[in-house]
């Protein structure tokens, strides 16, 4: 069972960090022949120590151990591949797994299920060796962005119409590329009044997010809306329109959320935020993990789910439970 009560963010990115310090060793001590390692995709962001804190749980509830690993940054595609090979190496019971990069990990992948059982979570790969994947349908999400993202737009002008730009973190993720499909397709098909002037990729860091918007800003003075696809653009745009006090003047959807989006969102520098649940994902993951290792059927696809949160909504007892995830 979990606890009733809610864990600061600061106060849980603290526990989380320091317990993803030694990501090769296992938090617990339970069963010592069943072993499930998780592999996310960078261990320092609170969204994926959220994924590892369900994770967690559910190795003290299932009792086995959960090895916690992952690299220091989404963009260390070679460095996941080599974790994963590691985990393959100790023998677990099965592998959960959110792969960094859709076409890079999709060999490894079929390697390592060769060996041992693959659960996928949030993000696939080139492979079909998956026993169960459990995601966003990310597609959808993209589709929710761009509703949010239109009636943001009508509620501030009064109609749904003006020039729009995209921000995707990484090229090549799949879950990111997911996204951004279904917000222009929803925008093409739904919302044709926006126009989509800019379509951009960033490498992955808060601050390149930033320069991106702050240039954008300048080159485009019509500018009325942004879908920036993951936390990590989601802070670094958040940031620019902070910065330049445009919260009234563009409006922004970002997907995931922790304390400086979610701080944006109250101040209104971002209209909303597209929020997952990814304590389900690491803890249903384990589970999902437990029973292919016993020979039990599991479904092959699991939606977890993706809301729309804005700062009317934010306190509805369901999106605080997303927004606000139960540690133990």
């Amino acid at each position: 069972m979990r606890m009733k009560s809610i864990l600061s963010r600061r106060a849980f990115t603290a526990l989380a960090g320091a317990a993803v310090i030694a990501t090769a060793m296992p938090v617990t001590s339970f069963a010592a022949d069943v072993t499930i390692p998780i592999i996310v995709k960078d261990t320092t962001s609170f969204y994926w120590q959220i994924v590892l804190a369900g994770a967690r749980a559910a190795g003290k509830d299932l009792g086995v151990n959960v090895p916690e690993l992952g690299a220091q940054a989404e963009s260390d595609i070679n460095g996941q591949i080599s974790i994963l090979e590691n985990a393959v190496a100790g023998k677990p019971a099965a592998i959960v797994i959110s792969p960094t990069e859709f076409k890079a990990l999709g060999k490894p992948i079929d390697e390592a299920a060769k060996s041992v059982p693959i659960i996928g979570i949030d993000s696939g790969a080139d492979s079909k060796a998956f026993k169960s994947f459990l995601t966003t349908d990310n597609v959808q999400g993209g589709r929710i962005a761009a509703d949010g993202l239109a009636a943001a737009i009508k509620e501030m002008t009064g109609k749904e119409e003006g020039e729009v730009v995209i921000l995707t973190n990484l090229p090549g993720v799949g879950s990111l590329e997911q996204r951004r499909e279904g917000f222009l397709d929803q925008v093409k098909t739904k919302h044709p009044g926006l126009k989509v002037i800019a379509d951009k990729y960033g490498d992955g860091q808060a601050t390149t997010g930033l320069n991106m918007m702050t240039d954008l800003i300048t080159a485009n003075p019509n500018l009325v809306g942004v879908f920036a696809s993951n936390l990590i653009l989601g802070q670094g745009v958040g940031q620019a329109i902070a910065e330049n006090k445009l919260g009234e003047k563009i409006k922004v959807i970002a997907f995931d959320s922790d304390d400086k989006t979610v701080g944006f969102l109250k101040d209104g520098s971002l209209a909303g935020l597209v929020v997952q649940d990814p304590y389900r994902m690491g803890y249903d993951g384990v589970k999902t993990a437990l029973a292919v290792s016993k020979g039990e059927k599991v479904e092959e696809k699991v939606d977890t789910g993706a809301n729309l949160v804005t700062k009317a909504n934010m306190s509805d007892p369901k999106i605080d439970a997303l927004l606000n995830p139960k540690i133990k």
